[in-house]
């Protein structure tokens, strides 16, 4: 699938390819109807009207995740040849594109691994660059934190205000997160400055639905706030706080035939390192940061700063992964609610969260189609019977991983929390 993204002035031709209009209106055709596709509109505007101003090669990151996550909703996978791997062919504008042509393969491995799609890159000329606001902001916070909606985003908010640290909260405005965001912004530290943006990336076409790629666009959004900040532009480097347990960023698939790319990798430590390499060669002084890369999510609940705050919100926040799919209500049953259910076991703490199914050990015809529960009911009992090396196989094995002891023992602890919530509901 071939993409030209790139502002609305842009020379768009009319050669096959699927033309997105970045940062603006794709326009209408006699039909009222657009053959074009758009993003970024609203995140520009709401991000120039908080006066806010960012680094040139920070907007081309956000120019080249725009077109990235509106090509990940363009493509069907349903129409590619296995059913799930894409071939995507982007042309994207920027303003340095000489700087970013250079970077384009560690780009495209970067984005293989996201999404396990196939990515071509090129970069043109003519990428968006605001002028700087006549009275720019230069919010004083000394670090920026993604803000989800979900439980592990709220606790690293809570811990870094309770470790005396002032940060900028950024959310990518989801349907059904997005009173949560403003929520848990408002009760964190007082009130935290809190810049909530919509890639509001739309094709033409129907939306494919799996949006391995979005992942981007929150790194995206972080980087450009990052390169805002005062520390910023008095030349420091700003942390920008990813928060996610580690059992769940790195994902391992629980069977042979659960595949790595049924879950997300936002967090993943390959996925971020690479990233990291990427801001890093551009000059960004940006450095992503997760401090519980080596946690649970019940270790992150446990060990939590300010316990009564998150006692007051917890239950309030959002793990599932079909939350809309059962009218943004938690399913109970997908991995994420599973790995949500074993931490609130292992805190202690009563899990109120309303949940569509809340018995996972019942054994009839309607919750005999629970996969994710039997996937971790056989991940469970393979590694009691060959051991986790033997159940773990290549998981970890990828060439940016770092040292891979520390994950090693984190997944097997994350596997006993998952364990002892299936043996409290007598899964079979």
């Amino acid at each position: 699938m071939r993409l030209v993204c790139a502002p609305e002035d842009h020379a768009f031709t009319e050669d096959g390819a699927l033309n997105v209009v970045l940062y603006g209106q794709p326009g209408a055709t006699e039909d009222g109807r657009s053959a074009r596709g758009s993003a970024g509109q609203a995140a520009k505007a709401d991000f120039l009207r908080a006066r806010l101003e960012a680094a040139p090669r920070a907007w081309d990151f956000l120019s080249l995740a725009l077109s990235v996550v509106t090509a990940d909703l363009a493509g069907q996978r349903s129409a590619s040849a296995d059913g799930w791997t894409r071939e995507f062919d982007l042309t994207v504008a920027v303003a340095d594109p000489t700087f970013w042509n250079g970077q384009s393969a560690a780009i495209e491995a970067a984005l293989k691994f996201l999404s396990t799609d196939r990515w071509h890159l090129t970069f043109v000329g003519g990428g968006l660059q605001p002028a700087p606001p006549r009275d720019p902001a230069r919010p004083d916070e000394d670090c920026v934190v993604l803000l989800s909606g979900g439980m592990d985003s709220l606790i690293g908010a809570i811990d870094l205000v309770q470790q005396g640290m002032k940060p900028f909260a950024v959310s990518n405005i989801v349907r059904g997160d997005g009173d949560n965001q403003a929520a848990f912004s408002a009760a964190v530290g007082g009130g935290l400055r809190h810049l909530a943006l919509n890639h509001n990336a739309t094709p033409p076409g129907a939306k494919e639905p799996s949006q391995r790629a979005r992942s981007l666009i929150f790194l995206a959004f972080g980087v450009l706030a990052a390169t805002s900040v005062g520390a910023y532009h008095a030349g420091g480097q700003v942390p920008f706080y990813v928060c996610e347990n580690g059992f769940i960023a790195i994902n391992p698939p629980l069977t042979g035939a659960r595949l790595g790319s049924l879950s997300t990798r936002t967090a993943h430590p390959e996925f971020l390192n690479r990233i990291r390499d990427v801001l890093a060669a551009a000059g960004l002084r940006v450095k992503i940061l997760n401090p519980y890369e080596h946690w649970t999510k019940g270790e992150m609940l446990k060990a939590c700063a300010d316990q009564a705050l998150l006692k007051a919100h917890a239950a309030q926040s959002v793990s599932c992964g079909r939350y809309r799919v059962f009218n943004y209500k938690h399913c109970g049953r997908c991995v994420p609610c599973q790995v949500r259910r074993a931490a609130f076991l292992a805190w202690g703490e009563q899990d109120t969260t309303f949940y569509k199914f809340a018995p996972l050990g019942k054994n009839d015809p309607e919750h005999s189609n629970f996969d994710d529960v039997r996937s971790v009911a056989m991940a469970v009992a393979e590694i009691g019977a060959d051991g986790l090396d033997a159940w773990l196989g290549p998981a970890l094995a990828y060439p940016k991983m770092g040292d891979t002891g520390p994950l090693r023992d984190l997944v097997r602890r994350g596997m006993e929390e998952l364990a002892a919530l299936h043996q409290a509901h007598g899964v079979k």
